[in-house]
């Protein structure tokens, strides 16, 4: 799978690998869905820093069709909200 982190670049991760940001992903939603602006800054951060330490970065010149597109690190919670769709930022 194919993610771009908005701002940064994009990723190729192993489809291993998605469970974990699923998890991460649910807690985020959790988060944006009581308000809670510290979880969702920590929560979102460990999403982020998840694709970057399991994903092989590609060549900036790369042009490869993202499967996934994450908001960048400083993204606000109403931001993050508007990406969203029933499943999260992640589908499944």
């Amino acid at each position: 799978m194919i993610v771009r982190i908005m701002g940064e670049g994009q990723a190729k991760l192993a489809d291993s690998h998605i469970a974990e940001l699923n998890k991460l992903d649910d807690e985020l939603l959790a988060e944006m869905e009581t308000g809670d602006e510290e979880g969702f800054r920590r929560t979102l951060g460990a999403l982020l820093d998840a694709v970057r330490r399991l994903g092989e970065p590609l060549p900036d010149d790369s042009l490869e069709p993202s499967e996934l597109i994450l908001p960048s690190p400083d993204a606000t919670l109403e931001e993050v909200r508007a990406m969203l769709s029933d499943d999260g930022l992640i589908p499944g």
